[in-house]
């Protein structure tokens, strides 16, 4: 897909999501480009139409693009509920289960959306496949210390583990909680949350990025500015 209608597939899904929030609500903010595009829909929605909401965002990405845009932030120590969480994912199956990480936010981006009472997704076509894992490694925070078991333990259920490394720093990927990454590529995978439940078995595994049937709605932008909702 080309860039243009990339952006405008993403726009468009995180336009009709933003529009969910009402004041009054506290609402969890995932991390990522299409995420960076709800902040700015509601940032317009709270200067046009008023819109009174306070946020909780997931990584300092969010939290700081958030506050650039005046948004009202909460810590999430402070709060007893969290009424909406909207949120991206790498890759949507048929059953909305999700692969989310690529942004290395997946374990605060997990909190987020299970403690709030509905999680809505936006995501652009290009993310929809038939089974997780084609085509996409699963993102495993891990402790450094454990990074050794956590790569014999992948390696022993199916999978191939490799490291992530950034862009502009020597060295890998540091988390906002200290972790590592493994980006650990199994092929399609058949039982998500068997894979899941077995890979947060790894002592020093924090998180996976496999969130099954967390997502109760997903936000599907198309490249001609349509956007389909997928539920169950």
């Amino acid at each position: 897909m080309r860039a243009d209608r990339l952006e405008a597939a993403k726009r468009a899904a995180a336009e009709r999501a933003s529009a969910l929030v009402r004041s009054g609500q506290v609402v969890g903010l995932g991390s990522g480009s299409t995420m960076a595009l709800v902040v700015e829909a509601l940032a317009k929605r709270a200067e046009g139409e008023g819109l009174r909401a306070e946020f909780v965002p997931s990584s300092y990405q969010i939290q700081l693009l958030a506050i650039e845009k005046g948004l009202r932030i909460v810590d999430f120590m402070g709060v007893d509920g969290i009424d909406l969480a909207i949120d991206g994912a790498d890759q949507v199956d048929r059953e909305l289960n999700l692969v989310k990480g690529g942004g290395g936010a997946l374990t605060r981006e997990k909190i987020i959306d299970a403690f709030a009472s509905e999680l809505v997704v936006v995501v652009d076509e290009g993310k929809l496949s038939d089974r997780l894992g084609i085509g996409q490694p699963i993102p495993i925070e891990v402790l450094p210390f454990a990074l050794p078991l956590a790569i014999r333990e992948v390696k022993r259920i199916g999978g191939k583990p490799s490291l992530r490394f950034g862009t502009g720093k020597v060295g890998p990927v540091v988390t906002d909680n200290g972790g590592l990454i493994l980006d650990a590529d199994f092929g399609p995978i058949a039982d998500p949350k068997r894979l899941e439940a077995e890979l947060k078995s790894i002592p020093g595994v924090v998180e996976t990025g496999i969130f099954a049937g967390m997502a109760r709605r997903v936000y599907v932008g198309r490249a001609d500015g349509t956007v389909e909702v997928l539920e169950r």
